[in-house]
């Protein structure tokens, strides 16, 4: 990452944030696209819902005792 005269972090993609600067003060208009359908997003969901269990189910036991001391090493590190 470039850094200033000072040694201070500058942000990596100066256009991007001068598009941003210009849509806070109001010069442009920020078109995000349009909001995702409430069965699109029922659909997704359930989706989602399932993954963890279907993923769990392959899983050997040997290998999520291994995932989950991972996970807890992470955690308590602080």
């Amino acid at each position: 990452m470039p850094s200033g005269p000072k040694g201070e972090k500058r942000p990596a993609d100066v256009i991007g944030n001068a598009v941003n600067m210009r849509i806070a003060t109001g010069d442009l208009e920020d078109n995000v696209g349009p909001e995702p359908s409430k069965a699109k997003q029922d659909r997704a969901r359930k989706g989602g819902l399932k993954g963890g269990h279907a993923r769990a189910d392959k899983l050997s036991p040997e290998e999520r005792r291994s995932i989950a001391q991972k996970a807890a090493k992470k955690r308590w590190a602080k």
